[in-house]
């Protein structure tokens, strides 16, 4: 009898991946804006504080593994330790426990304070390393790191402790747009998709899924801000159709920046966190840049005077 040939067993379909991630992405965030929205200060602070860390140290994790992938240095632990400082500095920051002048712009201050400090360390961490002939590119990659995964993660602080306004709704706003948007870009161009948009990074973006992806993350706009605008200080119905359309055109950039990594780490997922569905920056990808962004239109042109 001829032998018998295992064949390995193909691994889950686009809409099965799609759906456990849309199921872990609703699962985590329905921690964190349920505690937020308990009405107990220090359950919220707390689960919250929590979620940023573990986020923020997962991302790290995973960004600093496809560095070393493509055969790149850095300080791994370096990055991590401070981008949890950052977190938990911030956060302490927000809750007035190490100052009482939390605007804004002092918030910003602080924050870089923590930056220009990391890059120092960063510096004189070359210094004391046995290998000098990878100094920039260890610098250079473990800064990108802290950028893209803890300084982005941590506009969603400066959202929810926003002076003057109920952060808590912008949260959950831009959050349900961004993913509204992904959503939409998946069933739109999973329906109707021919038009590749960048097949080098990412073959399954089409145009029609990017149409997809703003019509309906626009659509989701305007319903939340008709069932809740009253929370939402400074938000009308002009500002939620030009969000709508900012998010879910950013939302598809930070996934196509995340696909860019994986493809040149020849990576599929960027991590194995969650077992056939991927890492967490699979999760966060669309939601990294969209945080600054929410950040950015709520200081200067909701609250702007």
């Amino acid at each position: 009898m001829p032998e018998s040939t295992s064949q390995p067993k193909p691994g889950p379909s686009k809409g099965v991946v799609f759906l456990r991630r849309l199921t872990s992405f609703v699962v985590l965030w329905a921690v964190l804006l349920g505690s937020l929205f308990s009405g107990n200060k220090f359950i919220s602070d707390t689960v919250f504080l929590l979620i940023m860390a573990l986020l923020t140290w997962a991302g790290l994790v995973e960004f600093y593994g496809i560095v070393r992938r493509l055969g790149l240095s850095c300080y791994s632990k370096w990055g991590i330790f401070a981008g949890l400082l950052l977190i938990c500095a911030t956060f302490l920051f927000f809750t007035q426990r190490l100052g009482k002048d939390i605007t804004p712009g002092r918030v910003n201050d602080f924050e870089t304070s923590l930056l220009i400090f990391f890059v120092l360390g960063l510096c004189i961490r070359q210094f004391v390393s046995k290998q000098t002939t990878a100094g920039v590119v260890a610098i250079s990659t473990t800064l990108f790191g802290l950028m893209y995964v803890a300084w982005l993660l941590n506009f969603i602080q400066k959202i929810n402790f926003f002076p003057g306004v109920d952060g808590h709704y912008y949260v959950l706003y831009f959050i349900l747009v961004t993913k509204f948007s992904d959503c939409g870009a998946y069933l739109v161009g999973s329906l109707i998709g021919k038009h590749k948009m960048i097949p080098r990074i990412s073959p399954g973006k089409t145009w029609e899924g990017f149409g997809g992806a703003i019509v309906v993350s626009t659509i989701a706009s305007v319903v939340f801000f008709e069932l809740g605008g009253s929370h939402l200080y400074g938000m009308t119905m002009q500002h939620a159709i030009i969000l709508g359309v900012i998010l879910s055109a950013a939302a598809v950039v930070g996934d196509l920046i995340e696909s860019l990594f994986k493809r040149e780490a020849g990576l599929k997922d960027s991590g194995q966190l969650f077992p056939g569905i991927g890492g967490i920056l699979d999760l966060l990808d669309s939601l990294l840049f969209n945080a600054p962004l929410m950040y950015l239109y709520l200081r200067h042109v909701l609250t702007h005077p």
